[in-house]
């Protein structure tokens, strides 16, 4: 460990940002591990009552598990559920608004790890760029023949590229990674948002239905 922090403290200045680039990207990354865990977002106790709605009357059971439950997943069904009475057309227009405005929390963070991915490589340049300013610096002052004077700054140019793009290729990874899965997730979402609405519009169907062959039979 000593060695380690021996071996950073010869970057200069440039990493002390560095090191927040890590410590925010590794939060980042831990936090979308979490976050984006299947049954944490498809929650499935939500899949199986959404699979088995046959009509009107098992709504009350499915809104008191949706209630139970935090995250897109369960406010979008939760937000169809109780739209159920509007128009078709209504209720797609909900479930697309209010989806928008929630899937967006799947993507919360990767922004900033974006960001991480950016700009670390560039912070380890720029310390790359100061390192070799010292060198000329000494070369200027003590000439070509002062080796270990020289070491400070070459050293520190090395250390700082080394550092940025250590944090900034695993980042990009993650970025990536992350993003597609969100993706995978949001269509998943959308998958069933698609269901429950055929499943409530039938609900109108039968009601409709329902009232036609009561007003047949009053009229036989």
């Amino acid at each position: 460990m000593e060695h380690i922090l021996e071996f950073l403290s010869k970057g200069g200045f440039v990493m002390y940002p560095l090191m927040l680039c890590s410590v925010v990207g590794m939060a980042v990354v831990i936090e979308k591990i979490l976050s984006l865990r299947r049954k944490n977002v498809i929650v499935p106790e939500i899949v199986s009552i959404l699979d088995n709605i046959k009509g009107a009357e098992d709504v009350g059971l499915a809104l008191s598990i949706c209630e139970k439950h935090t995250g897109p997943f369960a406010n979008i069904i939760r937000v169809g559920l109780e739209s159920r009475n509007l128009p078709k057309e209504e209720i797609k227009e909900v479930l697309t608004d209010f989806g928008r405005q929630e899937v967006h929390h799947l993507e919360r963070g990767l922004v900033i790890l974006e960001t991480v991915a950016g700009i670390a490589p560039l912070l380890g340049l720029l310390g790359t760029v100061t390192g070799i300013l010292k060198v000329f610096e000494v070369i200027s002052t003590l000439g070509m023949g002062q080796a270990s004077a020289m070491a400070g700054g070459i050293s520190e140019a090395l250390i700082t590229t080394i550092v940025g793009l250590s944090i900034g290729i695993p980042a990009v990874v993650g970025y990536n990674f992350f993003t597609n899965k969100a993706e995978t997730l949001v269509l998943e979402i959308e998958k069933y948002s698609a269901l429950l609405l055929s499943k409530v519009s039938g609900f109108k169907t039968n009601r409709t239905s329902d009232a036609g062959r009561k007003e047949a039979e009053g009229l036989e």
